[in-house]
């Protein structure tokens, strides 16, 4: 009943159902009321509502019914709940003042609450420190946010050091130079040398804000302080693999560590493409090459997912250097997992066109270098998805293909992919599966420029999909000629298909016609 009402309540301030005066008198109070409520989960969707309302409430209501209150309900006398309740709404509030007010008002509170006697309160408070920061601006936040931020940074609860590890990320922008370089590369560098030594919980989101570490103070490093937070990456991308970690076997074991290890090198899979523009493309094949390859080949199916989505941006950062990593590109067309290769597929015509024609190496040598690889390492990847009830997949890796003009030669087309087309319009029980592949054969005729070669297959065209012996091919036939009109000039269609359309006025079969 309670989560209801919180809801309900919601609901009436999104959809204006009332004005904003009238809301504030007939339900703010309630909603004020239930967050002291004895049920954790109940007084939460209180506070998810309240926290709504502050947006749309006069300033003047904010400061009578909601801030002032808050004075009381942050002093330590007060229970655990109402503490990390008024945690959350100094957050929101300090983006609804002006700073002056902020800083009378509200960081006091935020100073008592980032001291507290409890970890759980000084970790919620750290978490509001960004939407804090965010609203009084970048000298307030240096004189007042970053000294506790310093401070939580060495907190004895890990919780709270990781919530001001991942603070202090988010907010790099808002520190100027020196700040970053003498006081935040430092502590995060220190941070994570701990982490690494004693503190396995806090690796997952540590793994995961690296990349954007590592971007944010580009251009403050020393060579030295460089090269150890490379080292510290390739040592996150190998845990939990041959014991780099130098973690005993029993703890490898653990089902638990390999489930939270796995997480690390997922993340950082997700951050390769931003370790990359810190190592730069000149310097990828000495410092992050062997690190890639691994990754593209763990033995955990999500490490290798989530390298698949970035490879495309990989190939973009690589520019000319691009033809390093095409052996990667088909070893992930050729993997076990379906899920991999789908990954792949989003982006795939773009990965295609940057590895056949990227930079300095473009032309007729890369394209032939990389081609006798990737032209089975496609066709299997067609075979295996077209095997699986994975339709979908099936789809798009054949819409995909309609960029293959303009990687590969017509023959190559014209033997290795052209009469695939033909077969799965023919046999293939999945309507969608079948457009994508007539849509994809029509394309290959456009671009194909052999007279004969196109007879042919415009004549199989007419002879088994008009004239096929089932109505399921000649409905298919009138999907392949809405391709034609919309690939080729009307004279073309009218020349080669138009008579067999007529034709098919008079068929046997009602859907047909």
């Amino acid at each position: 009943m309670q989560l209801t009402a919180a809801y309900s309540f919601l609901t009436i301030l999104q959809e204006e159902s009332v004005p904003v005066h009238s809301y504030c008198l007939s339900f703010l109070q309630i909603i004020l009321q239930n967050l002291e409520h004895r049920d954790i989960g109940v007084s939460n969707a209180w506070l998810d509502t309240l926290l709504a309302v502050i947006d749309v409430l006069p300033k003047e209501t904010i400061r009578h019914e909601i801030l002032n209150p808050l004075v009381s309900k942050a002093q330590l006398s007060q229970t655990l709940q109402s503490r990390l309740t008024s945690c959350r709404i100094l957050g929101k509030l300090a983006s609804k003042f002006e700073a002056h007010i902020v800083k009378r008002d509200i960081l006091p509170l935020v100073e008592s609450l980032c001291q507290d006697v409890e970890y759980e309160v000084r970790s919620c408070m750290c978490r509001q420190l960004e939407l804090i920061a965010q609203g009084i601006g970048t000298e307030l936040t240096k004189a007042a946010i970053l000294p506790e931020l310093i401070e939580l940074a060495r907190d004895e609860g890990s919780s709270v050091r990781l919530a001001a590890f991942e603070t202090l990320v988010n907010l790099l922008s808002m520190f100027d130079h020196d700040d970053r370089s003498q006081i935040v590369l430092p502590l995060v560098k220190s941070f994570c040398e701990k982490s690494f030594k004693a503190d396995e919980s806090v690796l997952t989101s540590l793994s995961l804000h690296l990349g954007k570490l590592c971007h944010g103070l580009q251009g403050l490093f020393t060579q030295e302080q460089h090269m150890w937070f490379l080292e510290f990456y390739k040592k996150l991308c190998r845990i939990g693999l041959h014991q780099e970690n130098g973690h005993n076997d029993n703890q490898i074991e653990n089902m638990e560590l390999e489930k939270k290890y796995s997480t690390v090198r997922k993340n950082c899979a997700y951050n390769f493409p931003a370790m990359v523009v810190f190592v730069g493309a000149k310097n990828f094949h000495i410092d992050l090459y062997a690190t890639f390859f691994c990754l593209c080949h763990d033995p955990d199916v999500p490490v290798r997912y989530t390298i698949a989505l970035g490879f495309c941006e990989v190939c973009k950062l690589l520019g000319s250097n691009v033809y390093l990593i095409h052996k990667e590109l088909v070893a992930l067309l050729q993997d076990d997992s379906l899920e991999v290769v789908d990954a792949l597929l989003d982006h795939l015509t773009e990965t295609l066109e940057l590895m056949t024609s990227g930079g300095d190496n473009s032309g007729l040598d890369n394209k032939l270098m990389i081609v006798p690889d990737l032209v089975p390492a496609l066709t299997s990847a067609e075979q295996r998805v077209a095997n699986s009830l994975k339709w979908r997949s099936h789809e798009k890796l054949l819409q995909k293909f309609s960029c293959l003009p303009h990687i590969i030669s017509s023959d190559q087309i014209y033997y290795r992919f052209l009469h695939r087309m033909f077969t799965i319009i023919l046999t293939n029980n999945v309507l969608p599966v079948q457009k994508a592949a007539s849509r994809t054969l029509c394309i290959f005729l456009r671009y194909n420029r052999k007279q004969e070669q196109r007879h042919e297959i415009i004549q199989k065209l007419v002879e088994q999909l008009g004239q096929g012996k089932s109505y399921w091919n000649r409905q298919r036939f009138l999907d392949t000629c809405e391709y034609i009109m919309e690939f080729f000039s009307k004279s073309f269609f009218c020349k080669y298909f138009y008579l067999s359309v007529l034709e098919l006025t008079g068929d046997p079969v009602a859907n047909v016609r």
